[in-house]
Parts: C-alpha cells; structure tokens; sequence
C-alpha cells in the first residue's frame, strides 16, 4: 500500500484549521436550526404551507391557462375553491361520524369496561385451563400461573381505574385554553387560504425574483437539491400516504361489513399505525383475532384475519408499483434510520429517520461533503505517517548479518 508522505508544518496547520472550521461551522448549522430554523418555520407555517400548495398546484394552473381563456389569478382561485371544498368537505363528513362514535363510546363506557372484564376472565379462565392440561405432561413453574393472575388483576385495575367522567371535567376546565387554541386555528386557516391564493396566482414571478438573483452554481446546487429532498420526501410520503389512505378505507369497509360500532376510530388508529415503519396494523390485528379465537368468537376473528389478509394482499401487489424503490437505500440503512429516527424525534422520528438519511446520501453524491471528506482523509495519511517515522526500525550494519566476519 502506497505510503503517504508527511505534510510540512504549514500545510499540516492550514489542514487542521480548515477541520476546525467546518466543524464548527456544521455545529453553528445545527444550532441555528433547531434554535432559529424551527421556532422560524412555526411562526411561517401557513405560509410555508400555502408555498408547498403553490408548487403542487402550479402544472394545474399552468395546463388549464393553455385550455382556457382565464387569468392565472383567476384560475388559481377557483382551484383553491375546488381543492379547499373538497378537502373541507371530507374531513367534515369524516369528523361528523367520528364524533358520533366517540360519544356513543363515552355513553357506553361502563358496558364495554364490564364486557372488557368478563373477556379478560374468559380469556384466562381458557388460557389457565390450557395450561394445566399441559402442567399434566410437562411440569410448569407455579410462578407462571401466579405471574399471569397478577397481570390480569393488574390490568383489570387499571381498566375500573379509568375515569372518564374525571377526563371530561378536566377538558371543561381547560375549555378556555381550547378556545383561545380553536380562535388561533381559524386565524391561522384563514391565513393559509389567503396566502395559497396570492403565492398561487403570482407563483412564477415569485419563483423568477428568487432565482434571477442567485449565482449559477447556487441555482444549479439548489435545484439538484431540490430534487433530490422532492424524490424522497415528496415521493415516499405521498405513496406511503396513499397507501395508508386505501389501508384506511379497507379497514373502515371491513369493520363497518362486521357491524362494529366504533370501526372509523379504529380504522383511523389502525392506519396510523400502519404508516409507521415496521410497525403496521397487523400488530394489532392478529393478536386481536387471536384472543378472539381463544374466546370463541369465530366470526370476529375470520372477519379480522380476512381484512388482514385483504391488507397484506394489498401492499405486497401494489406496494411496489406504488412506492417505486422510493428510498432506494438497503435494508441495513433503512433500519439504522430508523431505529436513529425513533431515539431522536420517537414516532416522528421512525418515519422522517430513512428519509433524512436518503437526503443526505444523495447530498453526498452531488460532491457537498467531498472537500470535508477529503481534508479526513489527508489528515489520517498524514497522521499514519507520523506514527510510522516514531516506530522506524534501526538501520542494520554496511557488512549486513551473513556478511562473513572478520577475522
């Protein structure tokens, strides 16, 4: 292996100052982003927002001013009308039924903790017979029984220990909080309209007054980085999205055929779980309909298993085509990102950790890091050779060892 020379002192100083700098430099960037950048993007979120709607919206726009003899303001308003309506008209119907159902549960809530109980005993009562047909043949440990009852006195605790009555009174309390939260909502929806509609309809001067004054390099930097965090953001977001969004209605369709009377929120709380990396609705699913299985309720556990398996059917055939190798990083790395994600941000964090880390592998092919990367470099050589001229062997004698003595 080619040994590298060691730098002269100069060149090992303007070296380890260049280090020094883009550390501290990438630790001044971290800072000023989670001290500025995100107290920043806060305060403009409806604008930010409303710029994102913008971009969306704007092959639309440009389309229609082709087919129709309109304004570009006028246009973008009657999509902004259209997109608002319909997105305004769904969530209503989809809160209007999810009230009914949470208040239907709230009504209900002694009989379902009652019928909750006696599932939890049967439950055990079948379990704790099980395993004394197999104690018959192989010797259990008492501790196993005795572990499993405290469990279910432990939960059936926690279960008669919920106060719903005491939630809602505390949420009366709270109620002047909630409204100054729902006044700040509205204003801020109010705002997120406006904007969509003005950055909308004037969306290529803004874009031309930005860029014009850019440097080439920077706009031909920013326009690749552009692309890259739109692949992995917008991409995998929107297909893991419409994908969630079909899980959602399978699931909602399902439960609503099985005549459960909560199906929506369950479905709702079974998609977000299946958005979440690794997780999936199945971690619910199966073990549901297995306890159900256990306790004789068949039908609810075929009907279970069956809209898993439509689920599971449903990603394996369309997930590919869906999702298209959006993230195109290996298994190994999407686990790392991943299990990163959850140690940083949790929930939020499993699902942004491959992303973020996608962006920056990509970053790193357009040549942003190869500077830094190759200062490490020539500082490790330079390093390696350091060491190497304080371990050098001793020179060995002109006449060498079998050069015959002298006599």
């Amino acid at each position: 292996m080619e040994q590298h020379p060691q730098l002269s002192w100069p060149e090992r100083g303007r070296l380890w100052l260049r280090l020094v700098i883009r550390l501290v430099l990438a630790v001044a960037a971290v800072l000023l982003f989670f001290l500025v950048g995100l107290p920043l993007l806060s305060l403009l979120f409806p604008f930010v927002l409303a710029l994102i709607v913008a971009w969306c919206l704007n092959p639309a726009v440009k389309w229609l001013q082709h087919k129709l003899p309109l304004k570009r303001k006028a246009i973008s308003l009657i999509l902004i009308i259209l997109v608002f309506a319909v997105i305004g008209g769904v969530l209503f119907g989809v809160g209007w039924v999810a009230v009914s159902q949470i208040t239907s549960l709230f009504d209900n809530r002694q009989s379902l903790l009652d019928s909750l109980m006696n599932g939890l005993d049967t439950l055990w009562a079948t379990v704790g017979g099980w395993l004394d047909e197999v104690g018959k043949i192989i010797p259990l440990p008492p501790e196993l029984l005795s572990s499993g009852e405290g469990l279910l006195e432990l939960l059936g605790r926690w279960f008669q220990s919920l106060d719903l009555s005491g939630w809602l009174t505390r949420l009366m309390n709270h109620a002047p909080d909630l409204v100054s939260g729902v006044s700040g909502f509205v204003v801020a929806l109010i705002v997120f309209v406006m904007a969509s509609y003005f950055i909308t309809g004037e969306y290529p001067r803004y874009r031309s007054q930005v860029t014009d004054k850019m440097p080439t390099e920077v706009r031909d930097f920013t326009r690749s980085a552009r692309n890259i965090c739109v692949a992995a953001f917008g991409g995998y977001l929107k297909s893991q999205f419409l994908m969630s969004l079909v899980v959602f209605l399978i699931l909602t369709v399902g439960f609503m055929i099985m005549g459960n009377s909560y199906g929506l929120l369950i479905a709702f709380g079974l998609a977000v779980l299946d958005f979440i990396p690794i997780v999936g609705s199945g971690t619910v699913m199966v073990p549901w309909a297995v306890i159900d299985l256990i306790l004789g309720h068949y039908s609810s556990a075929i009907g279970l298993m069956v809209i898993w398996g439509i689920i599971a059917l449903f990603r394996q055939v369309a997930g590919p085509k869906v999702l298209g190798d959006q993230t195109g990083l290996s298994p190994i790395l999407s686990l790392l990102g991943i299990y990163v994600g959850m140690k940083a941000g949790g929930v939020l964090g499993m699902i942004f950790g491959p992303l973020i880390l996608l962006v920056i592998i990509n970053l790193g092919k357009l040549g942003i890091f190869r500077p830094a990367m190759d200062d490490v470099r020539l500082a490790a050589a330079d390093t390696m050779a350091i060491l190497r001229a304080g371990r050098k062997p001793p020179k060995e004698d002109e006449t060498g060892p079998d050069s015959p003595a002298e006599p």
